[in-house]
């Protein structure tokens, strides 16, 4: 008679030849989640910052627009107003542009910076990965081929 062969003994034999650093996944895990928490933070603080940018701006406008809608005495004080409105309007318009231009090269300059540094920390992660690896496979070979 044959005898059945335990499939499952020898994948868990196969398996065990070929050690698996777990450890090296959770780190890379960690990088990933402290990468993201920095992006993260970047994003947050950019965002507070148009905000901030976007409140001021609507306020200036507000008090712009009260001015304008006060009674005038003179039909030629209307026009002056509104003149002055679209003037200061213009004014307001490239300073706060200008506002989120700057806002928006310190996010894309903290996004370089960090991305850079999470290339080199993968960089060296992954040569100390592949170290170790090469390491534990030639023992396991001078092991396999002592036996």
């Amino acid at each position: 008679m044959t005898k059945n062969v335990d499939y499952t003994k020898m994948m868990k034999d196969m398996m065990g030849a070929f050690p698996v650093d777990t450890g090296a996944m959770q780190d890379m895990f960690k990088s990933q989640a402290a990468l993201a928490e920095k992006m993260s933070k970047v994003a947050l603080e950019a965002a507070e910052k148009s905000t901030e940018v976007s409140t001021k701006w609507t306020k200036a406008t507000l008090a712009k627009v009260g001015e304008v809608s006060t009674v005038k005495e003179d039909p030629a004080d209307y026009s002056k107003a509104m003149t002055d409105f679209a003037s200061s309007s213009a004014e307001m318009a490239a300073e706060h542009v200008a506002a989120f231009a700057e806002i928006a090269k310190k996010v894309q300059m903290d996004t370089v910076e960090l991305l850079m540094a999470a290339g080199k920390d993968i960089q060296e992660e992954a040569a100390s990965a592949v170290k170790k690896a090469t390491d534990t496979a030639t023992k396991a070979a001078k092991a396999a081929s002592a036996k």
